[in-house]
């Protein structure tokens, strides 16, 4: 499985990133949501998408639902998984009315990450 993690907290993506790669995950990272858009955007022009992304809602800059909405422009089946805090299960919501494949709260058990991953992966696949 190839997974896009988009997060501004670096720790968490090189835990990620660390976590996953052992168990066979190829993960790739960006740091905000415009170089999460990027990201999708030169992966569609290659014909090589991830087969999930996983993305912070709350982000400096571009949010994780303005960066949901540009990468279902560019690749509308694409799987988005969104990671929030408490506070913001309304903008959860949103997302999952933007195409979020679905939501998770933070902190994320890495065994549960994975299932809805794989999850999402089999759904558009």
């Amino acid at each position: 499985m190839r997974a896009l993690f988009v997060d501004d907290e670096r720790e968490f993506l090189e835990l990620m990133e660390k976590r996953l790669s052992r168990r066979g995950i190829e993960v790739s990272t960006a740091y905000d949501g415009q170089e999460g858009v990027r990201a999708v955007e030169e992966a569609a022009a290659a014909g090589t998408l991830p087969d999930v992304v996983v993305m912070d809602v709350r982000m400096p800059g571009m949010d994780g639902l303005e960066a949901l909405r540009r990468m279902k422009a560019v690749a509308s089946a694409l799987p988005v998984v969104l990671l929030t805090g408490h506070a913001s299960l309304g903008v959860a919501v949103e997302g999952m009315d933007l195409g979020a494949f679905d939501y998770m709260l933070k902190p994320v058990a890495i065994n549960e990450l994975i299932l809805k991953m794989e999850e999402a992966a089999r759904a558009a696949g």
